[in-house]
């Protein structure tokens, strides 16, 4: 379980970009956190693996106080939280299946990290987190030669090699056309129903975040104005989200902005 208990989040500029959170989020929910740019989504996310420390308040996750976690308890506390980000963050010169592998770098002594030694094993999980994500054909392809939705999909792979209970992605699909957008979404979707990996997307595209998702966290502000279901989500509480009413043009709006 992430449990957030009256956090605060103030940047040393006096940005305030999260004001009295409170949330629960459980193992193996699918949660996409919807607002507007600067509204605090991308810092709720990067509190739960400690990339931004908290200013107030508690955060536990799975009982442990992240805000304890410093060095060697840190790094290991981190291999359970998998990342997604926006810019893939893939090494372009080399096979996909490498890419991969780089996730269990951190299982390895230091002579097998610097001979690149992976295990029969990690191999087999490599090719198992890329065929969970369809793209098995592309293992020995250069990274650089995919479209960038393959990129993405590498990434998820690799983060699913690192075998996490929980994946963070940060605006996952953003850089991606509507096409490879929905294919990466259902990725997404099948490896949350299929493994109880909890999930939790910061997203601009607000009509994928309601196919997909079964939970939507509506921030505004640096608040939290509405957490449910997202079958609940009206148009009178897309507005308390965005502080207007929601119409097709705008939702494309957010998915050119973001």
């Amino acid at each position: 379980m992430i449990k957030f208990e009256h956090v605060d989040k103030v940047y040393s500029n006096g940005v305030k970009a999260m004001d009295d959170v409170s949330l629960e989020i459980e193992q193996g929910e699918f949660v996409a956190i919807i607002g507007l740019s600067g509204a605090g989504k991308s810092t709720l996310i990067r509190t739960i693996n400690k990339m931004i420390d908290i200013t107030a308040g508690n955060l536990t996750v799975n009982g442990t106080d992240v805000s304890t976690l410093k060095g060697r308890s840190l790094r290991k506390f981190r291999r359970n939280i998998g990342m997604v980000f926006q810019s893939f963050n893939l090494i372009s010169r080399v096979s996909v299946i490498k890419n991969v592998l780089s996730a269990r770098v951190a299982e390895l002594s230091l002579p097998r990290v610097i001979f690149g030694l992976y295990s029969k094993q990690d191999k087999i999980l490599a090719l198992e987190s890329l065929d969970k994500v369809g793209i098995l054909e592309k293992a020995y392809n250069r990274a650089d030669q995919l479209s960038g939705g393959q990129q993405q999909r590498v990434a998820l792979a690799r983060t699913l090699a690192q075998e996490p209970q929980i994946i963070l992605a940060d605006e996952p699909v953003a850089a991606l056309d509507p096409v490879m957008a929905d294919v990466v979404m259902e990725d997404f979707k099948r490896i949350n129903q299929n493994t109880n990996i909890t999930i939790i997307i910061n997203i601009h595209h607000v009509d994928l975040a309601l196919q997909f998702a079964d939970r939507i966290i509506g921030i505004r502000a640096g608040k939290i104005v509405y957490d449910g279901p997202t079958a609940s989500i009206t148009e009178e509480i897309l507005k308390g989200i965005y502080g207007r009413s929601l119409t097709d043009d705008d939702l494309m709006k957010e998915k050119k902005n973001a």
